[in-house]
């Protein structure tokens, strides 16, 4: 039985079967569950109401699940949406374009059921968590905590939800050194389904978003050890 105010997970998925087996475990589970068999559908349903997040196939007909998640990522209304993608593709370089188009994880097909509502639990998780009010310094950076917001050198700075939280953390902890395992722990939470190659992933396009201000110089690899953040 859906429980009131139960997160809303939006399925995308061409294949009805899988849409019903989805929609059947994760109502189970307690979340309310909308469909969609392609990316206009998807978008019509977004436009109506944004769901708390997006389950979101690889291949869909018209539209790829890729470039929808793209198109998101570039609206300020879905900016923040959290995106899991489905794919049938194992190998390393779709998972990381996965990654980089914007989704917070992905889960390769075939999947169980209880594994899928572990993690789209855990990307809620991560997403929603509190944060102090109030303004954070560290250089041209200034990070607003309670408006989510972000400005180098007084210029706005668009981030998605994760590069957000990466740098709330770093900016928390200036100049201290942190292995890709410690920032999962802080940043991404414990969540045993995410590899230690995400945090790379999220860090190149941190610094891609802070390049054009110089801040990118901010994020620094040490060699063997981690990452630090050191205007």
């Amino acid at each position: 039985m859906m429980v009131k105010d139960s997160p809303k997970i939006l399925v995308v998925e061409d294949e009805a079967a899988i849409r019903e087996m989805l929609n059947f475990a994760l109502s189970r589970a307690g979340f309310e569950v909308a469909e969609a068999a392609d990316a206009r559908q998807a978008q019509d349903a977004i436009t109506q109401q944004v769901p708390d997040l997006l389950l979101l196939d690889w291949m869909l007909p018209g539209t790829s699940g890729v470039d929808l998640a793209h198109k998101l990522r570039q609206a300020s209304r879905t900016r923040e949406l959290p995106i899991i993608m489905l794919t049938a593709r194992g190998e390393e370089e779709h998972k990381i374009k996965g990654l980089e188009v914007g989704a917070d994880d992905y889960v390769t097909k075939p999947f169980s059921t209880q594994e899928l509502i572990a993690r789209i639990r855990a990307v809620l998780r991560r997403t929603i968590h509190s944060q102090n009010d109030g303004l954070m310094q560290a250089g041209d950076i200034t990070l607003d905590t309670s408006g989510h917001r972000v400005k180098v050198k007084d210029q706005p700075l668009e981030l998605g939800p994760t590069e957000f939280r990466l740098l709330h953390f770093f900016m928390s902890h200036i100049d201290r050194v942190f292995s890709r395992s410690q920032l999962l722990d802080h940043v991404w939470g414990d969540n045993v389904y995410i590899e230690e190659r995400t945090v790379d992933v999220h860090i190149r396009r941190l610094r891609r978003a802070l390049e054009p201000f110089g801040a990118d110089q901010y994020v620094q690899t040490v060699r063997g050890a981690g990452y630090r953040f050191s205007p």
